[in-house]
């Protein structure tokens, strides 16, 4: 078996500004260009979920380095976007929303605050809601009427848990973890501990019964995510309750691992497609799990091993390779394996969080502490 690479601060740092650079050049879906100017400048011209996952690995990545003017440029690309008008709201819209509800915290833009908590009051009181006050997942395209995905809960509900802790409102959280429990009821499969990519009230089924990648490793980064922005709010019944859902899924993804660190499109289907943010997401979501001491420390060689095969797949040119396309809901399983793989804002970014959770754990615990303090 194959040894994990040696880690240095230097080698990581040097592939967290080639990634960076890399999200910068992307103007669309599959369009690359070159860099807008000698600074750094993002591009991308649509304000949906794919550069929203994609700033929100970016932010995290200038907080954690303390770089003021990549914060700089973030928020030039929020001016940008909100200076021209927003989209309907909706689903995969409110998934930039998240980096903003952080932002506010490093930019004097009251005008910014005022959107942030409108949006969040939006969510919980006029988001089209299904059988049992689940978030339906309502998109640009279509309604999805009576549907739950597992995407939702990174795009809508760990914004809605940061805007409600920058606001205090308590009922904001609430509202968030109780999305994560009701999703969890429908779309977590108790025999695999698996995560299913949808479920339809209208015949209620999962549609493909579709154990998707990068679906399932929005729910390994989500659950960590919403401990470590909200975890003192979160009643100890729930979090319990999470804890356990997330330790399943990741036993199940344990056994699912090829030997090369890579997971497939379709978790239990290792003749489909190797998928690198699938990977991506599911490393970094362990590593936070073990930060907040709601996965153990043995889980880690899951983390370590993938890792090597995302870094073999990050282009010279800083683009993040074998990310398949954004996905709608499949209606048989032949819809995954047929994915096509694209230059993706969302793969820069589950690969930035992954280089970024990586560097921080090899920084003295101290002087991380610092750095996010005084930038606070």
């Amino acid at each position: 078996m194959k040894e994990p690479a040696m880690k240095s601060i230097e080698d990581i740092s040097r592939l967290l500004s080639s990634v960076s650079i890399g999200l910068a050049r992307l103007k669309g879906m599959n369009e690359t260009a070159p860099l807008a100017s000698e600074g750094f400048s993002l591009q991308f011209d649509e304000w949906d979920w794919e550069v929203g996952v994609g700033i929100y690995g970016l932010l995290r990545h200038a907080e954690t380095s303390g770089d003021r003017e990549l914060i700089a440029s973030i928020a030039d690309w929020y001016d940008w976007q909100i200076g021209r008008g927003l989209p309907p709201r909706q689903v995969n819209s409110s998934s930039p929303m998240l980096a903003l509800s952080i932002l506010i915290d490093h930019v004097n833009r009251p005008d910014w605050e005022a959107l942030v908590q409108d949006w969040a009051d939006w969510l919980v009181n006029d988001l089209a809601k299904t059988e049992d006050g689940g978030f339906q997942h309502v998109v640009k395209e279509r309604m999805n009427d009576g549907e739950l995905w597992d995407d939702t809960l990174f795009m809508t509900c760990l914004f809605l848990a940061q805007a409600g802790k920058r606001f205090e409102r308590k009922d904001w959280i609430d509202e968030a973890v109780y999305q994560f429990l009701v999703h969890t009821r429908y779309l977590a499969d108790p025999v695999t501990g698996l995560w299913y990519h949808g479920w339809n009230f209208n015949g209620r089924h999962n549609f493909a019964k579709a154990f998707w990648g990068r679906g399932n490793s929005w729910i390994t980064v989500a659950i960590p995510e919403l401990f470590g922005l909200v975890g003192d709010a979160i009643a100890p019944s729930d979090a319990r309750f999470l804890t356990c859902v997330l330790q399943s899924q990741v036993r199940a993804l344990s056994g699912l691992q090829h030997d090369n660190g890579m997971f497939s499109t379709l978790l239990d289907d290792k003749d489909s497609p190797l998928e690198t943010s699938a990977t991506a997401g599911i490393a970094y979501g362990i590593l936070r799990g073990i930060e907040e001491g709601i996965l153990p420390e043995s889980t880690r060689a899951v983390a370590d091993k993938a890792y090597d095969a995302v870094v073999e797949r990050i282009g010279e040119d800083g683009i993040v390779l074998e990310v398949s396309d954004g996905t709608p809901m499949g209606h048989d399983l032949d819809f995954y394996r047929k994915l096509p793989n694209v230059p993706a804002p969302y793969g820069q970014a589950l690969v930035i969080l992954l280089l970024v959770e990586t560097l921080s754990g090899l920084q003295p615990k101290d002087e991380g502490k610092q750095k996010k303090v005084a930038n606070a």
